[in-house]
């Protein structure tokens, strides 16, 4: 299907402005910014659906106008990154995971655009703004609650690909579950996919049958996985609990309006917008959350675990970020 078939748009607040001929000098405060988003994925996905939810609702109030494509495969990622840069977007948002030479590259040849992509790499230059999912916080405290709730002592995770992103979620959350319960023992598997939840279903009701009582799930499907075997799961990104009520008893929610707020605050000033966004999705800055069902878990574990999430929130602890794959 290609890009124009796959385009569809939401316009709200004032109308586009005119682009300057340079990025740096756009310094009008009162603008409304006008966003592109190029989804890898459908934005019904986990991840893509908390930044399209976020960015439907920067629009709504005026901060932003927003239009998209969705399910834009690598061999067109560049050519979708353009037709919008050439169109007036003043920000192309995107995910540069698979396309990380060639999205740089579109920067590149478009200064006077502002480009912030989810990527492992570093910002590149005055234009070309990075940053990554950090509901790993969350996912630790989430943890804290797995560790003791588990009779088995074996706790599964399932998750995409091993990259820095997915392998310090899973990693927070297996510090979390030690944290409580220092014997624990961890199985976990990758999808190679990141919608596939056939997949990670199968790989949800594998771990379970090895032992595991308690599922993190990285991926979509994980959740299906355990209430086909009647364990208790955690979700990650967005509110699973409605479609589970009976398996999921926590999730690591990521917020991304802060990131939103503060990149579009630079390109408003005019500041440049190469640099790490990254720090927004923290807890400090809202931009992750627990939230879980009280009547799921047990009441003794309750209090250590908020405990540990007001010192995050005051910034006394820091969870440790390791991006290494789990074994």
């Amino acid at each position: 299907m290609s890009l124009r078939t796959t385009r569809r748009t939401l316009m709200m607040g004032a109308a586009a402005t005119l682009a300057l001929p340079a990025y740096i000098r756009r310094t009008n405060a009162q603008t409304t910014i006008r966003v592109a988003g190029v989804h890898a994925s459908p934005v019904e996905n986990a991840w893509n659906s908390r930044i399209h939810l976020a960015m439907q609702e920067a629009a709504a109030s005026g901060l932003i106008e927003y239009e998209f494509s969705e399910g834009v495969a690598a061999t067109d990622y560049p050519r979708a990154m353009r037709e919008y840069a050439e169109s007036g977007a003043q920000l192309v948002w995107g995910e540069a995971y698979a396309v990380e030479r060639e999205a740089r590259e579109v920067a590149a040849d478009y200064p006077e655009t502002a480009f912030l992509m989810g990527s492992s790499g570093a910002a590149e230059g005055e234009n070309f703004g990075v940053f990554g999912t950090r509901n790993h916080e969350a996912a630790y405290l989430a943890g804290m609650l797995a560790g003791a709730m588990s009779e088995t002592g074996t706790f599964g995770s399932v998750g995409g690909y091993p990259i820095p992103e997915v392998n310090l979620l899973i990693n927070a959350f297996r510090m979390g579950v030690t944290e409580v319960n220092p014997d624990a023992t961890f199985l976990n598997g990758f999808i190679g996919a990141w919608f596939d939840p056939a997949r990670a279903q199968e790989m949800a009701i594998a771990q379970i049958d090895q032992g595991a009582d308690v599922l993190f799930g990285e991926r979509i499907g994980t959740a299906d996985g355990a209430q086909a075997r009647g364990v208790k799961a955690i979700g990650s990104l967005i509110d699973y609990t409605p479609r589970y009520p009976e398996t999921v008893f926590a999730n690591a929610i990521w917020n991304y309006g802060p990131t939103i707020e503060a990149i579009v605050a630079d390109i408003q000033a005019g500041n440049p917008v190469g640099r790490d966004y990254t720090e927004y999705s923290f807890m400090q800055y809202g931009g992750n959350e627990l939230i879980y069902v009280a009547d799921m878990v047990p009441a003794e574990a309750v209090p250590a675990m908020e405990a540990k999430q007001a010192m995050i929130q005051s910034g006394e602890f820091e969870v440790p970020i390791d991006a290494s794959e789990p074994a």
